[in-house]
């Protein structure tokens, strides 16, 4: 990377609601920590001079039951910085455990975003295993390096779900709890950096995935934005008003508070708490316990897991007849948060945070600018907080009793709880900056962009399919391959073209042997390779499938009821295993004695199988589904990517390089054709070289000026 160059990062984040302000933190279990951390890693990095674009990609809402800031398609946090909402599957608001469907659908729209900026990025940034699938796949499709955050972890969760008894079965209908962990596998596979925010985090949780590299991993603890909290006053100018509302609660509201602020989510684990405080009679009798737990409207209508985290709530409060010593407001707002801990720093009270799991604790750092010691639970970042604040106790979260008394401890010791109410305020500011964590940050990631961009150089048609505007496609036999002084010519003029050039190859050959065949005429790895007649699609050095294209073509597919019929055909033999794929189906033809295609489509009608039957040299037959060929391939390309398919020169030399010559596209056919192909002489767009080979292909080249300025309908 040159050291002059500013960079374009792009973050993925993309469940919960996010907007640049009054987030709706708590409102639900998505709209949490990980929301406000992302909007404001992406103000801080615009101001780094090395920065000059940060894209924020999230999914574009369209739901009354939101505001309709969701439904904007971009939102500016400040100048160079933007949220960019991105349609993802249904309009409306789905919680995060259901949007696996239709993450291939928002990767396929932001490449058409990225290819209206017309910029590739310098480096993509995935928080949570939603966001790790979609950078994972975006970044072997761009071949750019992957920055991974996972914010919590679905191994850890799903132990701690098992711990408290939860099943299997229970875990994967609610919570798809499987297809996270696999999505996780993926991002840690293909991230050049993972971002943690402890140690423990990269030790013991990111240790039990089998994609574990600690060398690939860095622990960067997030910054505070500590202008908003700090300690209470000695005499409040004006009582806040939140504290009139947690007043109303409370028999004797001068009590030291037990604070606890969360989403209402059953892994915060606040039911816990409440055992903890209500069987503590001593700590009944020295505070009130204050639950701020987003906010509700009416409990009945709550997403199912919200709904069982309220009521669950409510019920142990019932249960230890808890009336007048704790208060659990129904709404508040974000602007209240840091009043409340203020208020609880003047009461000499604790801030306390009983999750099963924390992967960082964001809400410790705020309650220990405030003043506020703090009692967390041993798991994941309060570990490190704790360490470095030395302002509290970390508890076992699911030893109700020793919860307690810890709690007990904390407000019973007034000279401790002044030391730590200082020690918090003194090392949050010292330990937690924003500016520490950027600096950091943009070392690590200059790092993983410049190894990157080595990685890349060499042997290659430096072309990318974010800046590509037109295409070079190519059959591989006999067509791109056969003379090697014509392919050498061929590939200097394709270097030399620059970036708006692309060039892919489409072939009958599987994936494996078309590589085989390219590495042996030494041709360079190709944008895209559209392989086994057009039934499989990959992109770039990494060989990313294009999953969506695979799902397309697999409608009404029944490949093993097709062999049966085909099996007993006279004339027909299977080719070798090689010669088949999984959308693919391929046979030797004996044109004496074997049924001609049509008759054989026909058959096939009959038994209420949908196939598409490309017939070539005379001597093979492939079937594949019926929305597969070449052609088809090379139009669901053009659209993903936003290439005018007029803007497509189409090389082939056999009947199943037809309907990718047809249509719109600019064709060639190299002089060494297969008669298949005379009945395309006359149409428009269709040039018949005098040359064979790739000698061809540069005619058609210097025929329609596709270099330059494309000429066409010659």
């Amino acid at each position: 990377m040159p050291s002059n160059a500013k960079l374009y990062i792009v973050m993925i984040s993309l469940h919960g609601l996010i907007r640049t302000d009054d987030l709706e933190l708590g409102r639900d279990p998505d709209t949490g920590g990980q929301t406000r951390y992302v909007v404001e890693l992406s103000r801080r990095l615009i101001q780094h001079p090395d920065i000059e674009k940060v894209d924020l990609l999230t999914r574009q809402i369209f739901d009354p039951g939101v505001s309709d800031d969701y439904a904007e398609p971009k939102e500016e946090i400040v100048k160079g910085v933007n949220i960019v909402r991105i349609k993802c599957g249904p309009r409306r608001y789905l919680r995060k455990e259901v949007l696996w469907p239709y993450l291939d659908n928002f990767t396929d729209n932001v490449l058409k975003y990225l290819r209206r900026v017309g910029r590739e990025p310098n480096m993509i940034h995935a928080h949570y295993a939603d966001a790790g699938y979609v950078g994972a796949r975006l970044a072997g499709l761009l071949e750019i390096p992957y920055t991974y955050t996972g914010h919590s972890l679905g191994r850890v969760k799903r132990q701690r779900l098992l711990d408290q008894g939860m099943q299997i079965a229970t875990m994967e209908n609610r919570l798809h709890i499987g297809r996270r962990i696999d999505a996780e596998e993926m991002a840690l596979d293909n991230a050049s950096l993972v971002i943690a925010s402890t140690h423990q985090e990269v030790e013991e949780q990111y240790a039990i995935y089998d994609n574990y590299q600690p060398k690939r991993m860095i622990v960067i603890p997030p910054g505070v934005d500590l202008s908003r909290f700090g300690p209470p006053p000695r005499f409040w100018p004006e009582y806040p008003a939140v504290g009139y509302k947690i007043d109303s609660f409370l028999t004797n509201p001068k009590k030291p508070m037990i604070l606890a602020i969360s989403r209402p989510d059953i892994r915060k684990n606040i039911s816990t708490l409440i055992h903890a405080f209500g069987a503590n009679r001593e700590l009944r009798e020295k505070a009130n316990l204050v639950l701020i737990a987003g906010s509700r409207r009416d409990i009945r209508s709550l997403e199912k897991g919200t709904k069982e985290f309220f009521t669950q709530m409510l019920t142990l409060i019932d249960y230890y007849d808890l009336y007048g010593s704790v208060a659990y407001p129904k709404k508040h707002d974000p602007d209240d948060v840091p009043a409340l801990y203020r208020i609880a720093a003047k009461s000499g009270g604790v801030f306390v945070n009983p999750a099963l799991t924390e992967p960082f604790g964001l809400t410790l750092l705020e309650a220990a600018a405030s003043g506020l010691p703090i009692v967390a639970t041993k798991d994941g970042g309060p570990r490190d907080i704790v360490a470095l604040l030395k302002n509290g106790i970390l508890i076992d979260p699911l030893d109700d009793k020793k919860m307690g008394d810890a709690l007990v401890s904390v407000i019973s010791d007034k000279t401790r709880w002044r030391k730590w109410s200082r020690s918090g305020i003194v090392r949050t500011s010292k330990h937690y900056s924003w500016t520490g964590y950027v600096n950091k940050y943009l070392r690590a990631a200059k790092k993983i962009i410049t190894r990157y961009g080595r990685r890349r150089m060499g042997p290659t048609i430096k072309s990318r399919m974010i800046t590509n505007d037109r295409m070079l496609i190519c059959d591989i036999d006999n067509t791109l391959i056969g003379d090697e002084k014509a392919l050498d010519c061929l590939l200097s003029k394709l270097r030399k073209a620059g970036e708006h050039v692309g060039f892919g190859v489409a072939t009958g050959r599987s994936l494996a042997l078309a590589r085989k065949v390219l590495r042996q005429w030494k041709v360079p790895a190709p944008n895209v390779l559209i392989t086994s007649v057009g039934s499989k699609i990959h992109y770039g050095h990494n060989l990313v499938e294009d999953v969506g294209y695979t799902h397309h073509i697999s409608h009404r597919w029944r490949p093993e009821a097709i062999k049966e019929i085909m099996l007993d055909l006279t004339g027909l033999k299977f080719q070798p295993k090689h010669g088949q794929d999984t959308h693919k189906i391929s046979f030797f033809v004996d044109p004496g004695r074997a049924p001609r295609p049509r008759e054989i489509g026909r058959l096939l009608r009959r038994a209420n199988l949908s196939a598409n039957l490309i017939y070539s040299h005379s001597a093979y037959l492939d079937v594949l589904p019926i929305r597969a060929s070449k052609g088809s391939a090379l139009r669901y390309f053009a659209g993903k990517w936003g290439i005018p398919i007029e803007r497509f020169l189409v090389a082939g030399d056999s009947g199943n390089d037809e309907e990718m010559l047809s249509g719109n596209t600019l064709g060639v056919v190299v002089g060494n054709y297969s008669h298949e192909l005379n009945k395309l002489k006359g149409q428009p767009n269709i040039y018949f070289a005098k040359g064979d080979h790739a000698w061809g292909i540069i005619e058609a080249l210097e025929r329609y000026n596709f270099l330059g300025e494309i000429r066409t309908n010659l």
